[in-house]
Protein backbone atom coordinates (compact mmCIF):
# COMPACT_ATOMS: atom_id res chain seq x y z
CA UNK A 1 0.00 0.00 0.00
CA UNK A 2 1.43 3.51 -1.19
CA UNK A 3 -0.49 7.51 -0.37
CA UNK A 4 -0.61 7.47 -4.23
CA UNK A 5 -3.65 4.45 -3.94
CA UNK A 6 -5.17 6.00 -1.31
CA UNK A 7 -5.36 9.34 -3.08
CA UNK A 8 -6.89 7.76 -6.22
CA UNK A 9 -9.52 6.00 -3.74
CA UNK A 10 -10.15 9.59 -2.11
CA UNK A 11 -10.39 10.79 -5.53
CA UNK A 12 -13.13 8.32 -6.45
CA UNK A 13 -14.88 9.09 -3.72
CA UNK A 14 -14.75 12.94 -4.33
CA UNK A 15 -15.69 12.36 -8.52
CA UNK A 16 -17.77 9.14 -8.18
CA UNK A 17 -16.58 8.05 -11.59
CA UNK A 18 -13.44 6.45 -12.91
CA UNK A 19 -12.73 8.28 -15.73
CA UNK A 20 -12.82 11.83 -13.70
CA UNK A 21 -10.94 9.91 -11.13
CA UNK A 22 -8.39 9.01 -12.78
CA UNK A 23 -8.15 12.70 -14.50
CA UNK A 24 -8.28 14.29 -11.59
CA UNK A 25 -4.83 12.34 -10.16
CA UNK A 26 -2.97 13.03 -13.99
CA UNK A 27 -3.38 8.79 -15.03
CA UNK A 28 -5.01 6.70 -17.08
CA UNK A 29 -8.34 5.11 -16.00
CA UNK A 30 -6.97 1.77 -16.17
CA UNK A 31 -3.93 2.55 -14.06
CA UNK A 32 -5.94 4.16 -11.50
CA UNK A 33 -8.68 0.79 -11.78
CA UNK A 34 -5.34 -1.40 -11.37
CA UNK A 35 -3.92 0.53 -8.87
CA UNK A 36 -7.08 0.52 -6.65
CA UNK A 37 -7.89 -3.39 -7.39
CA UNK A 38 -4.08 -3.91 -6.32
CA UNK A 39 -5.26 -2.24 -2.93
CA UNK A 40 -7.86 -4.39 -2.51
CA UNK A 41 -5.96 -7.48 -2.78
CA UNK A 42 -3.81 -6.22 -0.55
CA UNK A 43 -6.56 -5.38 2.46
CA UNK A 44 -7.97 -8.44 1.09
CA UNK A 45 -11.61 -6.50 1.04
CA UNK A 46 -13.45 -5.76 -1.72
CA UNK A 47 -13.73 -1.60 -1.90
CA UNK A 48 -15.53 -0.52 -4.88
CA UNK A 49 -18.88 -1.97 -6.49
CA UNK A 50 -18.13 -1.98 -10.01
CA UNK A 51 -19.76 -3.51 -13.41
CA UNK A 52 -19.33 -1.76 -16.38
CA UNK A 53 -18.80 1.40 -14.07
CA UNK A 54 -18.26 3.04 -10.93
CA UNK A 55 -21.45 1.76 -8.58
CA UNK A 56 -20.45 3.23 -5.64
CA UNK A 57 -18.36 1.73 -1.81
CA UNK A 58 -19.34 -1.59 -0.50
CA UNK A 59 -19.87 -1.35 3.37
CA UNK A 60 -16.50 -1.87 4.17
CA UNK A 61 -15.24 0.52 1.88
CA UNK A 62 -17.31 3.50 3.14
CA UNK A 63 -15.81 1.89 6.49
CA UNK A 64 -12.07 2.67 5.29
CA UNK A 65 -12.70 5.49 3.39
CA UNK A 66 -12.96 7.25 6.44
CA UNK A 67 -9.22 6.31 6.84
CA UNK A 68 -7.72 6.84 3.38
CA UNK A 69 -9.10 10.89 3.98
CA UNK A 70 -7.44 10.79 7.09
CA UNK A 71 -3.93 9.40 5.36
CA UNK A 72 -3.93 11.58 2.25
CA UNK A 73 -4.88 14.84 4.14
CA UNK A 74 -1.97 14.17 6.70
CA UNK A 75 0.57 13.61 4.26
CA UNK A 76 -0.77 16.30 2.46
CA UNK A 77 -0.12 18.77 5.91
CA UNK A 78 3.18 17.11 6.04
CA UNK A 79 3.94 18.40 2.63
CA UNK A 80 2.47 21.80 3.42
CA UNK A 81 4.41 21.86 7.12
CA UNK A 82 7.70 20.80 5.12
CA UNK A 83 7.07 23.82 2.86
CA UNK A 84 6.34 26.11 5.66
CA UNK A 85 9.68 25.22 7.35
CA UNK A 86 11.14 27.22 4.00
CA UNK A 87 9.13 30.07 4.19
CA UNK A 88 6.62 28.66 1.47
CA UNK A 89 3.07 28.28 2.15
CA UNK A 90 1.60 25.65 -0.43
CA UNK A 91 -1.58 23.48 -0.55
CA UNK A 92 -4.83 23.19 -1.20
CA UNK A 93 -7.58 24.74 1.37
CA UNK A 94 -11.07 22.93 1.19
CA UNK A 95 -13.67 24.73 2.25
CA UNK A 96 -17.69 24.30 2.35
CA UNK A 97 -20.14 26.78 2.51
CA UNK A 98 -23.84 27.60 3.60
CA UNK A 99 -25.31 29.51 0.32
CA UNK A 100 -25.28 33.30 0.42
CA UNK A 101 -22.38 33.12 3.57
CA UNK A 102 -19.29 33.61 0.83
CA UNK A 103 -18.74 37.35 1.53
CA UNK A 104 -17.69 37.43 4.77
CA UNK A 105 -14.32 35.71 4.13
CA UNK A 106 -13.84 36.50 0.29
CA UNK A 107 -11.25 39.38 1.92
CA UNK A 108 -9.37 36.91 3.64
CA UNK A 109 -9.03 34.38 1.12
CA UNK A 110 -8.04 37.27 -1.13
CA UNK A 111 -5.36 38.35 1.61
CA UNK A 112 -4.11 34.84 1.89
CA UNK A 113 -3.72 34.11 -1.86
CA UNK A 114 -1.91 37.47 -1.84
CA UNK A 115 0.54 36.74 0.47
CA UNK A 116 0.93 33.26 -0.77
CA UNK A 117 0.56 32.70 -4.63
CA UNK A 118 0.45 28.61 -4.58
CA UNK A 119 -2.09 28.21 -2.42
CA UNK A 120 -4.91 26.88 -4.22
CA UNK A 121 -8.33 27.03 -3.22
CA UNK A 122 -11.52 24.24 -3.11
CA UNK A 123 -15.01 26.35 -2.67
CA UNK A 124 -18.39 23.53 -1.98
CA UNK A 125 -21.81 25.42 -1.17
CA UNK A 126 -23.27 22.65 0.95
CA UNK A 127 -25.48 22.52 3.59
CA UNK A 128 -24.54 22.81 7.14
CA UNK A 129 -25.09 19.10 7.96
CA UNK A 130 -23.20 18.50 4.96
CA UNK A 131 -20.43 20.90 6.48
CA UNK A 132 -19.62 19.11 9.18
CA UNK A 133 -19.95 15.32 7.85
CA UNK A 134 -17.66 16.61 5.30
CA UNK A 135 -15.13 18.07 8.08
CA UNK A 136 -15.59 14.37 9.99
CA UNK A 137 -14.25 12.70 6.97
CA UNK A 138 -11.67 14.93 6.37
CA UNK A 139 -13.07 16.08 2.86
CA UNK A 140 -13.08 19.12 4.15
CA UNK A 141 -10.57 21.09 5.74
CA UNK A 142 -12.71 24.54 6.86
CA UNK A 143 -16.26 25.33 6.93
CA UNK A 144 -17.85 28.33 7.05
CA UNK A 145 -22.18 27.94 7.90
CA UNK A 146 -24.93 28.96 10.33
CA UNK A 147 -24.76 26.24 12.71
CA UNK A 148 -24.42 27.51 16.68
CA UNK A 149 -21.44 27.42 18.98
CA UNK A 150 -23.28 24.99 21.40
CA UNK A 151 -23.79 21.99 19.13
CA UNK A 152 -20.07 22.52 17.72
CA UNK A 153 -18.38 20.50 20.76
CA UNK A 154 -14.90 19.70 19.67
CA UNK A 155 -14.56 22.03 16.64
CA UNK A 156 -12.80 25.39 16.85
CA UNK A 157 -15.02 28.16 16.14
CA UNK A 158 -14.59 31.67 14.59
CA UNK A 159 -17.65 33.78 15.00
CA UNK A 160 -18.15 36.26 11.86
CA UNK A 161 -20.98 38.04 12.71
CA UNK A 162 -24.95 38.06 11.70
CA UNK A 163 -25.60 39.68 8.66
CA UNK A 164 -28.26 42.12 8.09
CA UNK A 165 -31.11 41.74 4.80
CA UNK A 166 -31.81 43.23 1.73
CA UNK A 167 -34.08 43.25 -0.93
CA UNK A 168 -32.35 42.74 -4.25
CA UNK A 169 -34.38 43.47 -7.58
CA UNK A 170 -34.32 44.65 -10.81
CA UNK A 171 -35.71 48.51 -11.62
CA UNK A 172 -36.76 47.48 -14.64
CA UNK A 173 -39.46 45.41 -13.43
CA UNK A 174 -40.10 46.98 -10.11
CA UNK A 175 -39.28 50.46 -10.17
CA UNK A 176 -37.89 51.92 -6.81
CA UNK A 177 -40.72 54.20 -6.38
CA UNK A 178 -43.02 51.37 -6.19
CA UNK A 179 -40.46 49.54 -3.58
CA UNK A 180 -40.08 53.05 -1.74
CA UNK A 181 -43.47 54.81 -0.89
CA UNK A 182 -42.25 58.75 -0.62
CA UNK A 183 -38.94 59.47 0.81
CA UNK A 184 -38.46 55.67 2.53
CA UNK A 185 -34.68 54.27 2.06
CA UNK A 186 -35.40 51.22 3.18
CA UNK A 187 -37.72 48.61 2.11
CA UNK A 188 -40.22 47.26 4.46
CA UNK A 189 -41.67 43.87 5.74
CA UNK A 190 -45.49 44.41 5.11
CA UNK A 191 -44.41 45.61 1.38
CA UNK A 192 -43.16 41.58 1.04
CA UNK A 193 -46.30 40.50 0.54
CA UNK A 194 -47.32 42.67 -2.61
CA UNK A 195 -44.29 41.25 -4.66
CA UNK A 196 -43.28 37.73 -6.05
CA UNK A 197 -40.55 36.42 -3.99
CA UNK A 198 -37.91 34.21 -5.13
CA UNK A 199 -36.62 32.43 -1.72
CA UNK A 200 -33.67 29.56 -0.75
CA UNK A 201 -35.80 26.33 0.01
CA UNK A 202 -37.42 26.00 3.46
CA UNK A 203 -34.82 23.30 4.74
CA UNK A 204 -31.39 26.54 4.61
CA UNK A 205 -31.08 28.57 7.54
CA UNK A 206 -31.01 31.46 6.10
CA UNK A 207 -34.56 30.82 4.38
CA UNK A 208 -35.90 29.59 7.97
CA UNK A 209 -33.88 33.21 9.57
CA UNK A 210 -36.01 35.46 7.20
CA UNK A 211 -39.75 33.46 8.33
CA UNK A 212 -38.57 34.43 11.95
CA UNK A 213 -38.06 37.86 11.25
CA UNK A 214 -40.99 38.37 8.96
CA UNK A 215 -43.26 36.54 11.65
CA UNK A 216 -41.93 38.68 14.21
CA UNK A 217 -43.47 41.91 12.02
CA UNK A 218 -46.64 40.40 11.51
CA UNK A 219 -45.66 39.25 7.65
CA UNK A 220 -45.97 35.55 6.12
CA UNK A 221 -43.60 35.18 3.26
CA UNK A 222 -45.57 33.04 0.20
CA UNK A 223 -42.18 33.08 -2.52
CA UNK A 224 -43.58 32.42 -6.00
CA UNK A 225 -40.29 30.39 -6.40
CA UNK A 226 -38.09 28.49 -4.26
CA UNK A 227 -34.94 26.59 -4.86
CA UNK A 228 -31.63 25.72 -3.39
CA UNK A 229 -29.43 27.19 -5.93
CA UNK A 230 -28.32 31.11 -5.41
CA UNK A 231 -27.35 30.95 -8.89
CA UNK A 232 -31.16 30.02 -9.86
CA UNK A 233 -32.18 33.38 -7.71
CA UNK A 234 -29.97 35.60 -9.17
CA UNK A 235 -31.13 34.64 -12.63
CA UNK A 236 -34.42 34.89 -11.62
CA UNK A 237 -34.50 38.06 -10.40
CA UNK A 238 -32.23 39.77 -12.98
CA UNK A 239 -35.29 38.23 -15.65
CA UNK A 240 -38.02 40.00 -13.45
CA UNK A 241 -39.47 36.63 -12.18
CA UNK A 242 -38.97 37.44 -8.81
CA UNK A 243 -37.51 39.88 -6.09
CA UNK A 244 -35.24 38.06 -3.65
CA UNK A 245 -33.62 38.62 -0.26
CA UNK A 246 -30.28 38.45 0.33
CA UNK A 247 -27.98 39.00 2.97
CA UNK A 248 -25.61 42.42 3.37
CA UNK A 249 -22.84 42.95 2.08
CA UNK A 250 -24.11 41.94 -1.33
CA UNK A 251 -21.96 39.63 -3.22
CA UNK A 252 -19.95 41.95 -5.76
CA UNK A 253 -21.00 40.23 -8.46
CA UNK A 254 -24.42 41.50 -8.14
CA UNK A 255 -23.61 45.37 -8.38
CA UNK A 256 -22.18 44.29 -11.83
CA UNK A 257 -25.44 43.20 -13.20
CA UNK A 258 -27.99 46.05 -12.92
CA UNK A 259 -29.65 44.64 -10.39
CA UNK A 260 -30.59 46.84 -6.95
CA UNK A 261 -30.37 46.19 -3.44
CA UNK A 262 -32.98 48.07 -1.09
CA UNK A 263 -31.92 47.38 3.17
CA UNK A 264 -34.64 45.47 4.93
CA UNK A 265 -36.76 47.67 7.25
CA UNK A 266 -35.77 46.67 10.83
CA UNK A 267 -34.52 43.85 9.88
CA UNK A 268 -33.40 41.52 12.44
CA UNK A 269 -29.93 39.92 12.28
CA UNK A 270 -29.87 36.58 10.77
CA UNK A 271 -28.41 33.38 12.18
CA UNK A 272 -24.63 34.20 13.13
CA UNK A 273 -21.86 32.71 11.02
CA UNK A 274 -18.93 31.03 11.67
CA UNK A 275 -15.89 29.77 10.58
CA UNK A 276 -15.06 26.50 11.86
CA UNK A 277 -12.77 23.40 11.72
CA UNK A 278 -11.63 20.33 14.08
CA UNK A 279 -9.21 21.34 16.96
CA UNK A 280 -6.55 18.34 15.01
CA UNK A 281 -6.91 20.55 11.75
CA UNK A 282 -6.21 24.13 13.55
CA UNK A 283 -3.50 22.25 15.00
CA UNK A 284 -1.62 20.19 12.20
CA UNK A 285 -2.98 22.81 9.24
CA UNK A 286 -0.90 25.28 8.12
CA UNK A 287 -3.42 26.82 5.21
CA UNK A 288 -6.36 26.88 7.99
CA UNK A 289 -3.91 28.72 10.89
CA UNK A 290 -3.21 30.85 8.10
CA UNK A 291 -6.61 32.17 7.38
CA UNK A 292 -7.60 32.14 10.92
CA UNK A 293 -4.29 34.26 11.95
CA UNK A 294 -5.73 36.94 9.19
CA UNK A 295 -9.50 36.47 10.40
CA UNK A 296 -8.12 37.50 13.51
CA UNK A 297 -6.32 40.58 12.50
CA UNK A 298 -9.51 41.76 10.27
CA UNK A 299 -11.05 41.89 13.70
Amino acid sequence: MDIRQLQFLCALDQQRHFGRAAAACHVTQPTLSMRLKNLEEELGVTLILRRQRFEGFTAEGERLLSWAHQAVAAFEGMKTEARRLHGELVGTLRIGMVPLSHVALMPALQQLRNQSPQVRLQLHALSSQQIIAGLEANQLDIGLTYLAQAELAGYQVWPLGSPQVGLLYHPAYFPATTLQPGDAEQMSWAGLAELPLGLLSESMRFRQGLERSARLKGTELSPVLESDSVEHLLEATNNGLCCTLIPLPAPYAVNTTGLQLLPMEDALPQPALALVCQHSQYRNNALVQALMQRLAAEH
